[in-house]
C-alpha cells in the first residue's frame, strides 16, 4: 500500500502536481513512518511549493532515519538557502557532498553559500539590481531607418501598504529560553500548527470557515534546540517556549543584519530561580501584583474569575515554601474566605473564616 502511494506521488510530482504529491507522500509516511526516502522526496515537493520550513523538517527526519541518504542533505541545503540560513545550508551540503563525490549540485550550492556568507560579513560588496539603468536613450541625430529609438518612460512607483497582522505577538527571554506569546483568543488547539527549525519558528492558525490563515514564520535571532521547544494553546493566547542553543542575549526576536551582535549571558553555577515579581519573596507587593493583574485583564480581556485565579496562581508559583504553606492552610481552614502569605501569623493557629461584607458564615451539619 505504501509503495503504491509512493509511486502515485512520484507521478504527481513529475506532472507538476506538487500539492497532490505532498498529500500522497504524507499518506505513505503514515503507513511507513520509518522510510527515509519518503521524507526526502516530500521535502523536494515542499521546496517546489515554497514550503521551505516544512522541507527542512522533512530533510532532517530523513537524515535522522538514514544518515547516508545524500539527497536529504541536498534538499536541506536548498531549503536553508531559501530561508537565508547560509551557515546551516553549507554544513548540510558539505555533509552531502562527502556522500556523493563528484555531484556538481553540491559544489555549486556550497559556492553560493560561501558568497552569501561573505556578503553578510561585508567581505564582498553587493550590487543591487535596482542600481542598474533600465532605460536606453538614443540621440535623434544617430537614428536611421534601422535604428529604433527607445524613449525613456518614468514608471510610477507602486507602493504596497503592509497589512496589519491578524494577531499581535510579543516575546521575553531568560538565559536558557525565549518565550513568544501570540495573542489569539478562543482559537481551537486543532487549528494551530507550530514547527521548530534550527533558526526558524513557523506558526500557522487556520480556522475552518475563515478566508485567510494566519502565518508567522520569522527567522530567529539565534539558534534553538527544536526537540526541547514546546507550545501551549490557552484560552486567550498561544505560549511558545524556544530553547536557546546558546546562553546569549537576543537583541530581537527576528534576525536582521543590523542586530547580529549578541551578548553572552553569564549564568552562575548552581540552580538559580528567576526572581519575579519581587526580590523579596516573603514580602508580597500586593499593589504591584494587583496592577499587573488589571493590566493583563485589560490586554487579554480575561473574565473576572479567570483574572482572579491567575492572580493567585502567579503569587503561589513564585512564592517560597513558607508562603505556599500559609496560603494552603489559610484557604482551607477559612473555607476559602481568607488567603494569607504569612506563615508566622497562621502557622500556629486555626484560621477563622472572614466572609465579605453583608454576608455571614454558616456551619453545615452533616
Amino acid at each position: 500500500m505504501a509503495s503504491d502511494l509512493e509511486t502515485r506521488a512520484k507521478e504527481a510530482f513529475i506532472d507538476d502536481h506538487f500539492e497532490l504529491a505532498v498529500e500522497l507522500y504524507s499518506q505513505a509516511i503514515a503507513i511507513n513512518p520509518s522510510h527515509a526516502e519518503l521524507f526526502a522526496d516530500r521535502a523536494q515537493a515542499n521546496i517546489k511549493l515554497s514550503n521551505f520550513t516544512e522541507a527542512v523538517s522533512d530533510a532532517n527526519k530523513a537524515i535522522e532515519l538514514d544518515p547516508s541518504i545524500s539527497k536529504a542533505y541536498l534538499r536541506k541545503g536548498t531549503a536553508c538557502i531559501k530561508l537565508e540560513e547560509y551557515q546551516t545550508a553549507k554544513a548540510a551540503l558539505e555533509a552531502g557532498a562527502s556522500l556523493a563525490l563528484g555531484d556538481l549540485r553540491f559544489t555549486n550550492l556550497i559556492k553560493e553559500c560561501e558568497e552569501r556568507i561573505a556578503e553578510e560579513n561585508g567581505e564582498v560588496p553587493s550590487q543591487s539590481l535596482d542600481q542598474t539603468s533600465t532605460s536606453v536613450a538614443v540621440p535623434s541625430s544617430e537614428l536611421t531607418d534601422k535604428t529604433v529609438g527607445i524613449t525613456k518612460v518614468d514608471l510610477p512607483m507602486v507602493s504596497t501598504k503592509p497589512t496589519k497582522p491578524k494577531y499581535r505577538h510579543e516575546f521575553y527571554q531568560k538565559p536558557e529560553e525565549v518565550v513568544v506569546t501570540v495573542f489569539a483568543k478562543g482559537v481551537p488547539a486543532e487549528s494551530v500548527s507550530i514547527e521548530f527549525g534550527e533558526q526558524i519558528l513557523s506558526v500557522t492558525i487556520d480556522i475552518p470557515g475563515e478566508e485567510d490563515a494566519y502565518t508567522f514564520q520569522p527567522r530567529l535571532f539565534g539558534k534553538i534546540v527544536p526537540s526541547k521547544c514546546k507550545y501551549e494553546v490557552l484560552s486567550t493566547k498561544i505560549e511558545i517556549r524556544l530553547a536557546k542553543a546558546e546562553a546569549i542575549q537576543w537583541a530581537s526576536l527576528e534576525f536582521s543584519k543590523e542586530s547580529t551582535i549578541a551578548q553572552r549571558i553569564s549564568v552562575s553555577s548552581g540552580t538559580q530561580r528567576p526572581i519575579y515579581p519581587s526580590s523579596k519573596p516573603r514580602r508580597v507587593d500586593w499593589d504591584k501584583l494587583e496592577a499587573q493583574v488589571k493590566k493583563e485583564e485589560k490586554d487579554e480581556k480575561l473574565d473576572g474569575d479567570a483574572a482572579l485565579n491567575k492572580f493567585f496562581r502567579d503569587i503561589y508559583k513564585d512564592a517560597d515554601e513558607d508562603t505556599r504553606r500559609a496560603m494552603r492552610k489559610s484557604f482551607v481552614e477559612s473555607n476559602g474566605t481568607v488567603l494569607s502569605t504569612n506563615w508566622n501569623d497562621v502557622g500556629s493557629k486555626v484560621v477563622e473564616g472572614s466572609p465579605p461584607d453583608g454576608m455571614e458564615m454558616k456551619k453545615w451539619e452533616y
